[in-house]
């Protein structure tokens, strides 16, 4: 089904790796206009490679969002070159990590500033020109953290800001029906990723991962991207207000 977001603009934001790349070049591949960004000011080799392969991408680095002036830059920028703007994946985060009896309240404040500040402030820009467009789909990153606890992690913090964010996401939904606006979450569980491949190298931790999972492998960020191509196209026209867990089943277990 080539073309499926054939004139849709697409913001996509931490597009110089992982997930945020992959999904850069396939909604580029199905004719979406990528507007991409990342913090970090070497990022921008995946709008050259979407280019290298007829896609349309320009990216804007380095660009902070967690703060309501990077996100507002991101916007005019999409404006700026493409009009409009009827995507926006909140995929860009950081997760800070520590137990209970370690966790200072700097790190604990840092993780929501990072995973949920980071979300509403690009949702705020954003918001009216998704109204003026007529609609939009908005897809934001939460984690099978916000349901599922671990006792072998310290997720306080990751927890509470993904919580936050499938709480955001839902009222988002609410308040944008009335304009066409849909809003929905994707839940990625164990994936491979430039955080989690240090973990990755650790002594058994791959084999204790993957023994969580009913399909018995880590995720690569391109099933991730998928689903967020799903949730950016019109196949997913009537879906707003939901969360989709893509964690090879961790969340039956």
């Amino acid at each position: 089904m080539a073309g499926r977001l054939a004139g849709k603009v697409a913001i996509i934001t931490g597009t110089g790796s992982g997930m945020g790349r992959s999904a850069a070049l396939m909604f580029a591949r199905e004719g979406a206009k990528v507007v991409g960004c990342d913090i970090n000011p070497a990022a921008g080799g995946t709008a050259d490679d979407v280019r290298a392969t007829g896609g349309e991408m320009v990216s804007l680095q380095p660009v902070d969002l967690s703060g309501a002036e990077g996100a507002e830059r991101l916007v005019a920028f999409a404006l700026e070159h493409y009009g409009r703007i009827d995507v926006v994946y909140n995929n860009a985060a950081m997760a800070y990590f520590a137990f209970v009896a370690e966790m200072d309240y700097a790190t604990f404040n840092r993780t929501q500033i990072e995973e949920v500040d980071i979300i509403f402030h690009l949702c705020r820009a954003a918001w009216p020109h998704l109204v003026a467009a007529g609609g939009g789909s908005i897809i934001n990153t939460a984690s099978t953290a916000a349901k599922k606890g671990s006792r072998g992690q310290g997720m306080l913090a990751h927890s509470a800001a993904k919580g936050a964010v499938t709480a955001m996401t839902r009222q988002y939904a609410c308040e944008g029906g009335q304009y066409g606006i849909r809003a929905n979450t994707i839940s990625p569980g164990m994936i491979r990723s430039a955080q989690t491949e240090p973990l990755m190298k650790q002594q058994g931790w791959t084999e204790r991962a993957v023994s969580r999972q009913l399909l018995q492998r880590i995720g690569e960020p391109e099933e991730v991207a998928a689903t967020a191509l799903f949730l950016a196209s019109d196949e997913s026209s009537f879906i707003t207000g939901t969360d989709i867990a893509v964690d090879g089943g961790t969340m039956a277990n």
